[in-house]
């Protein structure tokens, strides 16, 4: 029997459903809301509110958005002409942190995984590919992480570019076999994105 209120014991086992948390960092969230002040929780609340009403996929690349399009789609500033492919919106926002880059993103949400039942129709390839033909992109850099699920969709990707006649890159330099985006500083996925090596069918 639980020595923890039906409530608390909820709120622990929400916290314990997010990513990263395990069960001592839950109960620690949970005695963190029950001790902090109504103002600061109706607030917190409120924003996760607003989150999940407003927040949005960009209907062209699938970045984070609270407007059909986003930001980075919308500046004109931005070279179109290059699209850098990610995994997640949260490697396009780290990528985006560089400063380095100013081209456009596709978000793919996944990558290829078999043993998943995660197979090419389940990501947005086709949305890319038309992307590329309608706005004569010269550079897809394919920025998987370097993985067995980030390479096999990094090989499916550029066997499909190819016959597009574009350049195809991969970031590489900097980031170790098998290392996720999400743990690479910055000054290295510069350096990765600066250094990015051109793709062919035996990459």
């Amino acid at each position: 029997m639980s020595a923890y209120t039906k409530s608390m014991q909820e709120l622990i086992e929400c916290f314990k459903k997010m990513p990263g948390i395990g069960a001592k960092t839950a109960e620690r969230m949970a005695f963190h809301v029950l001790k902090a002040s109504s103002e600061e929780m109706i607030k917190f609340s409120s924003v996760i509110r607003k989150v999940k009403e407003d927040v949005r996929f960009c209907k062209i690349c699938g970045n984070l958005s609270e407007q059909e399009t986003c930001s980075i789609c919308n500046d004109s500033r931005r070279d179109k002409t290059i699209i850098c492919v990610v995994e997640e919106p949260m490697d396009l926002i780290l990528i985006e942190k560089s400063g380095r880059y100013k081209g456009v993103y596709h978000v793919l949400f996944g990558v290829i995984a078999p043993l998943d039942g995660i197979g090419p129709e389940e990501l947005r390839i086709k949305e890319l590919l038309e992307r590329i033909k309608q706005d004569k992109v010269k550079e897809v850099i394919l920025a998987m992480d370097s993985n067995a699920e980030g390479e096999t969709t990094a090989l499916y990707l550029s066997e499909n570019i190819q016959p597009l006649k574009i350049k195809i890159s991969r970031i590489a330099y900097g980031i170790p076999v098998g290392g996720n985006l999400d743990y690479i500083d910055q000054a290295t996925l510069i350096r990765a994105l600066e250094g990015r090596l051109p793709v062919s069918n035996r990459t």
